[in-house]
């Protein structure tokens, strides 16, 4: 692998607010000063990328990616700073740019954009969008975001809001390029889009990592189709570390079974057996000891060719205390050790 591009490992969050066993949701203003603090002890611990993903609802705190970013930025000094996701159907790529070149400039260049479609739909009714053009938005969007980055001032005209005619979008990013990833659920059009157009890539792997070896051919292939290098592949994933996997395992259980109940209703109850299975050397759950998430890390490595890991905290009402043990983990132990094997 080369060594100017070494492999990345980070951690991400959408806020959630995975209800107690009483009924009663975390309060919102809580989990943004959690988040803050799992930020900086990101930075601090040596992890390469800190991101947060925005939804539209009463169970989770962040609707703005770029404001929750921005305050992180002031915390931090460089770690790099992403949205996983900004919901691109409904927003203006205008402001989008405008949000995160300012992002960009306060936190010394260390933003990025993951644009996507969402996996919940609610923010098409909350902006007066017809859900029926959810791919045709995304499309028309995503067009002018890149048109906006790559030039100034703009013209450009699409289907779902008005034209622009040499109008200057400022301010401009720091970096000279302001990095745009497309973040990927397992549809093959999305896979396609993100490869012809020369964007890097997020797999978000919920189920059998060995189903996404696919797409990521799939990427490449379409990319050199297209006349393009193939850019990156990331992967998200959920995730707890401690010491030992039993330990893990068993603090984790009832936390993770109640964010699966309530984020995840369509997967079903899980039970400790599943939770073991999925946590298993093939599945798609990283909860276990550092060296166990080591090895799987260098699988999907191995079946993937991915360049970055992120690792989703703080699931279920996990205690403040547990997800910073687990980021530290994540940083001094697993991070190096991957680094360490894949520079062999």
């Amino acid at each position: 692998m080369d060594p100017v591009e070494p492999f990345e490992i980070g951690v991400f969050t959408f806020g959630e607010l995975t209800k107690d066993a009483a009924g009663r949701p975390i309060d919102p203003a809580r989990r943004l000063a959690d988040v803050l603090e799992w930020a900086r002890v990101a930075d601090e611990a040596g992890l390469d990328v800190f991101g947060v993903g925005e939804h539209h609802r009463d169970d989770f705190a962040i609707t703005s990616p770029q404001m929750v970013l921005s305050a992180i930025a002031a915390q931090t000094s460089r770690i790099r700073l992403t949205s996983t996701v900004t919901v691109l159907s409904s927003s203006d790529p205008v402001r989008v740019f405008e949000d995160f070149a300012t992002l960009d400039l306060l936190s010394g260049g260390r933003a990025e954009i993951t644009a996507g479609r969402g996996a919940y739909v609610e923010s098409f009714p909350l902006f007066g969008q017809a859900l029926e053009r959810y791919d045709e938005y995304f499309e028309d969007r995503l067009d002018l975001l890149l048109r906006i980055r790559s030039r100034n001032p703009v013209t450009w005209s699409g289907t779902t809001r008005p034209p622009l005619d040499n109008v200057g979008i400022w301010p401009r990013p720091l970096q000279d390029e302001l990095p745009i990833w497309i973040a990927v659920g397992g549809t093959p059009a999305s896979v396609v889009r993100a490869a012809t157009k020369g964007l890097p890539l997020y797999l978000a792997i919920l189920g059998a990592p060995e189903r996404f070896a696919p797409l990521a051919d799939l990427y490449r292939t379409s990319a050199r189709q297209a006349g393009r290098e193939p850019s990156r592949i990331a992967v998200t994933s959920h995730f707890y570390a401690e010491p030992t996997s039993q330990g893990a395992r068993d603090r984790f259980f009832p936390h993770y079974s109640s964010y699966i109940e309530q984020n995840m209703p369509r997967t079903g109850r899980l039970d400790r057996q599943a939770l073991d299975a999925w946590a298993g050397p093939r599945g798609a759950l990283f909860a276990g000891s550092p060296a166990e998430i080591v090895d799987k890390i260098l699988w999907e490595h191995e079946i993937l060719g991915h360049t970055r890991f992120l690792a989703q905290v703080g699931l279920g009402g996990l205690s403040r205390r547990d997800t910073l043990a687990s980021i530290e983990l994540l940083a001094t132990e697993i991070l190096p050790a991957v680094r360490a094997e894949l520079a062999v």
